[in-house]
């Protein structure tokens, strides 16, 4: 029998969470190359296909959906084993606020790992703009925020987070109406100030045709084919086309993702919380 390693497990659920080498490389802090290599040296081990390759992205095989299914336990046994030992008293309770954005993204596989690791911490999420998290972070309403800096929000310098154009394939040009329509969030959004500043120096006619506080409105306006949405790369679903500059679409400032902390979060749930994200999501 083969060995298995937790690390090349760790790669496999990160290609099948994300439907992306490129994007499950970045979550595992490892080079694309080295993630693809690691998959095709299990395949060949296995002797079975666990991908199917597409121009944008990856699918699971029906070998790959049983593995799949073994590996995420064996991984949640890991950090089960982990926290029994060396963690086995930490209790509490972490509020967490977080944009609906990097919620879908970002911060599900984080707090997955962290519920195994600490299974006796309650975690409330949060899901709001980065605006209007900000005063909560003050007068003590969340313990933690990951979120874009905003003015009234500092903290911790996480990374840069591209933005994309994206739009749906079945909607092939688009992009290429003027005015442009545009699926963007409420104001105060930096992800909208930023994509609307790089049309006007682009000198890029567009019109607001949707604007919502939830990703998941966006989505459905880009999915039905009315209109492109920037957005963080990360919360791009695998399925949508991403544009840029070989579409004649301006190239759009980068978000700065961030970690802020209130003054009530100095306790071991909120530390231990905030270094699984700093550890996860730092580039």
């Amino acid at each position: 029998m083969k060995a298995l390693d937790l690390d090349v497990l760790t790669m496999l659920v990160a290609v099948a969470d994300t439907g992306n080498i490129t994007r499950a490389a970045e979550v595992v802090h490892r080079s694309q190359s080295a993630v693809s290599m690691q998959i095709k040296t299990l395949e060949t081990a296995l002797g079975k296909a666990l991908f199917v390759r597409k121009p944008r992205s990856v699918t699971l095989t029906q070998d790959g959906e049983v593995l799949l299914m073994y590996a995420r336990r064996m991984l949640a046994l890991r950090d089960e084993a982990w926290a029994a030992v060396v963690r086995p008293d930490i209790t509490g309770r972490v509020v967490i606020g977080v944009p609906d954005d990097y919620a879908y993204s970002l911060l599900p596989s984080i707090l997955k790992k962290f519920s195994a690791t600490y299974p006796k911490v309650e975690i409330q999420v949060v899901g709001l703009p980065s605006v209007a998290l900000a005063p909560m972070v003050k007068d003590g309403s969340v313990d933690l925020v990951c979120a874009t800096r905003v003015k009234g929000l500092s903290g911790e310098f996480i990374r840069f987070e591209p933005m994309v154009w994206a739009a749906t394939p079945s909607a092939k040009d688009i992009w290429r109406e003027r005015p442009l329509p545009i699926a963007v969030f409420l104001p105060g959004s930096v992800a909208r100030e930023n994509a609307i500043r790089s049309l006007e120096r682009a000198k890029i006619p567009y019109r607001t045709s949707y604007e919502s506080p939830s990703l998941m409105g966006l989505l459905s306006m880009v999915e039905a084919g009315l209109a492109v949405a920037p957005l963080a790369r990360c919360a791009v679903p695998a399925h949508l086309a991403l544009l840029g500059q070989a579409q004649g679409l301006p190239e759009i400032d980068a978000l700065e993702v961030i970690l802020a902390r209130s003054s009530k979060s100095k306790r071991p749930p909120c530390d231990f919380l905030a270094e699984k994200i700093m550890s996860e999501l730092r580039r």
